[in-house]
């Protein structure tokens, strides 16, 4: 509904990143609202289809007792709904109502939605930096080959008995090798232009994700350096067991710009029968897909999935450094302090920086509480680019200093030292 004075704060995006910072804008005091394109809160998680799940265990989603039931789609979407829920956000929560343009204004933004113009003095983009899906320029010559990005495969049992195409290296890839194997497709063929590290394992995904491992590195003060010795060198005996080295990436691990991602069990099981080709796709002719290389031919293929990941989408602000962005990289290298945008007032994108190793909830937690600490003159977030992801515990150790209303001085290092090195791993971390 349009209204004529100005909110304190406008979020856009009711997904998790969403109905936190509306938490704390509360918590805080703050007139805040969130604006919704969809008629329900989930954001991605609400277009995922559900046999998509997290990368993490369920007890590093969870967030103190707000319960989360499992790692899947379904089970995502309703932990967030409860969040709504247990805090009473739903009165500040407009679904339905798209921003179609964020332009500044005199002392804040104005935006542009379809119930009317709204004016807020600080906007939160909480859509998050990977929310258009991204699937490669190739040339279709009376293609017979059906496509679905990871995130329109509705029916994963359409893949049994077909010949399928995989194309990409990150979590999606590794996803949808998964749901070809589960489904029993005839044929796997797997198309990457280069590696990434991945952990391999037999364990579940909602095991194997933990990353309490790492918060105890943090903790007891490795560098990261010595993290990516430690992790690199357990990462490279885990390749040799499996037998997968062939797929080694080139570069050492790093753990300041690198995910961890986890390894698939059913996919390192059956690692043999996979058909793999370094390259990219350049055409499709008819059921044939021809690679960049101009000799790789892969004939009767009947599916390809595109497990190419998201770009970031920032056409609706009226800023063009922005809304020429397009990956979360370039975002990153226009934020200073981890969140403030170097290139409009009063601007913050919490998104930035989660591709790398942590707990998303607690992570965006932590980041809506400094940013309401900012926007009340509590806190000091500065206009310095961080050049490189703040992985967990990182987050933890660069907010600290620069919110002493959040972070107790004195006290803080020592209480977050205990929480990474005594939290049991199936114990969600409290509430921030």
């Amino acid at each position: 509904m349009p209204t004529n004075r100005p909110l304190d704060v406008a979020i856009i995006g009711a997904g998790i990143a969403g109905v936190v910072h509306l938490h704390y804008a509360r918590r805080a005091g703050l007139d805040a609202a969130v604006f919704e394109a969809q008629e329900g809160v989930g954001g991605l998680w609400r277009q995922l289809p559900a046999w998509q799940d997290i990368q993490i265990s369920t007890a590093d989603w969870a967030l103190g007792d707000i319960p989360l039931a499992g790692p899947m789609q379904p089970q995502v979407l309703a932990n967030i709904e409860a969040w709504v829920t247990r805090f009473g956000l739903a009165d500040g929560i407009r679904l339905g109502t798209r921003v179609l343009q964020a332009r500044p204004a005199d002392q804040g933004w104005e935006l542009q939605t379809a119930a009317g113009t709204v004016r807020a003095r600080h906007l939160v983009a909480a859509t998050g930096a990977h929310n258009k899906p991204v699937v490669s320029e190739v040339e279709r010559h009376a293609s017979r080959v059906r496509e679905r990005h990871s995130s329109q495969l509705r029916e994963p049992s359409e893949l049994a008995g077909q010949a399928v195409l995989v194309v990409g290296a990150g979590a999606s890839a590794l996803d949808l090798l998964d749901q070809c194997l589960e489904q029993g497709a005839r044929r796997i063929v797997w198309v990457y232009r280069s590696q990434r590290w991945f952990t391999p394992t037999r364990k579940p995904k909602a095991i194997a994700g933990t990353v309490r491992p790492y918060a105890r590195m943090q903790a007891s003060g490795m560098t990261a350096a010595q993290q990516n010795a430690a992790i690199g060198a357990d990462m490279r005996a885990r390749y040799e067991k499996f037998g997968i080295t062939d797929i080694l990436p080139q570069r050492p691990l790093d753990v300041l710009h690198d995910q961890l991602i986890p390894g698939r069990a059913r996919m390192l099981e059956h690692f043999a029968a996979l058909e793999r080709h370094p390259g990219r796709v350049a055409a499709i002719d008819g059921n044939t897909v021809l690679l960049a290389d101009g000799e790789t031919k892969l004939d009767g293929i009947d599916v390809l999935l595109w497990g190419t990941g998201y770009a970031a989408d920032l056409s609706s602000f009226a800023v063009p450094p922005l809304a020429a962005i397009r990956s979360v990289n370039e975002l990153g290298a226009r934020c200073g302090g981890g969140l403030r945008s170097l290139d409009a007032p009063n601007l913050y994108f919490p998104g930035v920086g989660l591709d790398g190793i942590g707990a998303a909830p607690w992570a965006y937690a932590l980041m809506a509480r400094t940013i309401m600490s900012h926007i009340k003159g509590t806190a000091r977030l500065d206009m310095e680019v961080v050049p490189h992801r703040l992985n967990h515990f990182d987050l933890v150790n660069y907010l600290g200093p620069r919110d002493p209303a959040s972070f107790v001085p004195g006290e803080w290092q020592e209480q977050f030292r205990k929480l990474a090195m005594e939290t049991p791993d199936a114990e969600p971390y409290p509430m921030p």
